[in-house]
This record gives C-alpha cells, structure tokens and sequence, in this order.
C-alpha cells in the first residue's frame, strides 16, 4: 500500500504526526509526506517534536513547493492521500482546483485518478463558506472526517481522542489502528 499524508497548517498538527505513525505500524505500508510551511510553523508553536523527526517518520518527505515530485504525477499510482489536518485554506483550493503547492496538487491528482481523499478539517465553528467547501469536497468524491469528540469509547486521555480519529481515517482504507476502540453495541 501507498498512501500520501499531507499536513497543513492549521492547528492540531499532533494529529497529522501521530496518522503517520500509525500507517508505518501497518505491514507494507509506503508513506509519502507533504508538510505546508504553516504545518511546520505549527509543529514548533504547538509541539515539542522536532519537525527533523516527523519527516524521518516517512518513507518519503516531499517538499510542498516541488511540484515535479513524484506524487504530483497520476502515473504515480497510490493508494489515496490523508490530508490531517486540513486548514480551510487548503479546503479552498481543493475544491476550486487552486493547486498552487504539492500538497493541493496531490489531492488534484488524487482526485482526477478516482483516488481515495480524506480530508479532515480543522476549524471551530465552521462558517458558511467552510460547510460549503466541505460539501463542495464531498460532491468531488473526498472523504470528510471532522476531529469531532468521541464519548462511547470512555476516552481518558487527548490520545484517546486522537486515535480514534484515525481510527476511523485507516478505517477508509481498510486498515486497522490497534489504539482504536470501536463501538461494540448495547445489550
């Protein structure tokens, strides 16, 4: 499998971090990263993690202004892309086709190549135009998973909030994340 995480700059970028170690616990799994500069600036502002050791967590660190990279190409074949977390920046190009970096242009390809896309956006509260361009991305053929809270699973800890999200983002690709609880039903 091959799959391309792409980190924007909004806020959460932990969540991007922690997707991408997810997916290298995954036999076979090929991981080709794209960091915006705002991501970058996020990981200082937001994390301890030096932006060093995210990018050595991928197989591949893209830079986002190569737009020769190998994932701006549809003859590239992957398995989709993850865009966590998605700035409603980089929603807008998404869905205007605005690919003016390596990261909205891989999702173009993606896209094109009736590729899987998730997309999981990080704004509070969403506004018109947000809910507009989340729908306009889901009309486009993108998987949309708000960070939204879970309850069910007794979450003791922001870990436990966070693996369930990607949880259910490796869900879409028919992965399995070993820190996801799933619901079990009620008797």
């Amino acid at each position: 499998m091959r799959i391309t995480v792409g980190i924007s700059g909004a806020s959460g970028v932990i969540m991007g971090y922690e997707l991408v170690k997810a997916l290298k616990r995954q036999d076979h799994c090929e991981v080709h990263l794209v960091l915006t500069d705002g991501a970058k600036k996020n990981f200082e502002l937001e994390t301890n993690i030096p932006i060093e050791e995210v990018m050595a967590l991928a197989d591949y660190c893209h830079s986002d202004k190569n737009m020769a990279a190998s994932i701006s190409s549809g003859s590239f074949v992957t398995d989709g892309m993850i865009v966590l977390p998605c700035s409603m920046k980089t929603l807008s190009a998404i869905t205007t086709g605005y690919a003016a970096n390596l990261l909205v242009r891989a999702v173009d390809v993606c896209l094109k190549e009736h590729r899987k896309v998730v997309l999981v956006p990080r704004e509070l509260p969403f506004g018109k135009i947000h809910l507009n361009n989340m729908k306009q991305a889901s009309d486009l053929g993108c998987t949309i998973i708000a960070p939204v809270l879970t309850f069910y699973n007794n979450p003791q800890s922001l870990n436990d909030q966070i693996n369930h999200i990607i949880g259910k983002i490796l869900m879409q690709f028919g992965l399995e994340h070993k820190k996801f609880s799933p619901w079990i039903g009620s008797e």
